[in-house]
């Protein structure tokens, strides 16, 4: 789909890389996974950054504490765009975080963000190895915050603003709304508009719309639905088609949400309900992004339709 659509993007992110410990140092794994292939065909394609995804696996209170850790967790990433011609990374940290505990903690929230900062920093020191007029981008996965009244593990306008200099883009998870355990819509429009409304909360995150990145999903769920028991999860384009393929239901519209859905009975007699993305809920959420000035980060390509692509 990169390859077919590459023109459709300004940014692909291949889900190649992990920061861990390793012993009392740090390790960065992945090389492995790098297809350079597939990025010189991209490239001959068209003008889409690749910036590979980085998952900050490392024990977070050694890394955040430690400078020389941080200073070598930096040296390993930039490196690495070096050494591979990437145009940068996507770095996914907050949600491991968040697990950790680390960002209930004052002085080691403080510390997380000064760790992004002096990354974004960094990377910004140094040309692309592909086009000197350019710098290593650095984007961030952000999660959504459930609740108006922010927790200490949210991030909010405040982080926001405080990274905005350092950071190219934030990639804004705004999908996983529903769960086996409360089934129902991937990510309700009104849920989305509400995640949007907290994080540009205040006039000077508003001003950074445009870095925001606004997550939709390509991928869909399969929630059973019988009483006294609960189940299923994600589903890919293959398997939605096959559901439809086998039990031929009708696809129904739920307003509140702005997604389709529809229901079925599997061979061992058990209800199950099914949320996937269409053309209309796609088109809805993109005019979103429309409205509110932000762009989109899809979760992901390879999971959708084909014609999904249309709408891009």
């Amino acid at each position: 789909m990169a390859k077919r659509f590459t023109n459709k993007f300004t940014i692909l992110s291949p889900v190649w890389y992990d920061l861990k410990s390793q012993g009392t140092g740090l390790v960065l794994e992945g090389r492995h996974n790098a297809d350079m292939g597939w990025i010189s065909e991209l490239r001959r394609n068209g003008n889409a950054l690749v910036l590979p995804r980085v998952v900050l696996e490392a024990f977070p209170k050694e890394l955040l504490k430690k400078k020389k850790l941080r200073d070598k967790a930096i040296d390993l990433i930039i490196s690495e765009c070096k050494e591979m011609e990437y145009d940068g990374i996507v770095l996914e940290s907050w949600s491991r975080w968040a697990a950790y505990g680390i960002l209930h903690d004052p002085e080691l929230r403080n510390k997380a963000l000064q760790f992004i900062k002096q990354l974004g920093h960094a990377m910004h020191s140094v040309s692309s190895s592909r086009n000197g007029k350019q710098y290593l981008q650095l984007v961030y996965v952000i999660g959504p915050p459930y609740a108006e009244k922010l927790q200490p593990h949210d991030f909010g306008p405040e982080d926001l603003q405080s990274l905005s200099d350092d950071v190219d883009g934030f990639s804004f998870m705004t999908y996983d709304f529903s769960s086996p355990h409360n089934p129902g819509p991937n990510a309700p429009l009104k849920w989305i508009r509400f995640t949007l409304q907290i994080l540009l909360g205040n006039s000077g995150a508003r001003a950074l719309a445009n870095k925001i990145f606004l997550g939709i999903n390509f991928y869909g769920n399969d929630f059973v639905i019988s009483e006294g028991s609960e189940g299923g999860g994600a589903i890919t384009g293959r398997e939605y088609l096959s559901l439809l393929e086998k039990h031929k239901p009708k696809l129904q519209w739920e307003k509140n949400s702005g997604e389709h859905f529809f229901l079925y009975v599997d061979d061992e007699h058990i209800n199950h309900a099914v949320f996937y993305p269409s053309l209309m809920s796609i088109s809805i959420r993109l005019e979103e992004a429309r409205l509110q000035g932000v762009g989109i980060s899809i979760w992901e390509i390879g999971q959708g339709l084909d014609y999904f692509f249309n709408l891009l």
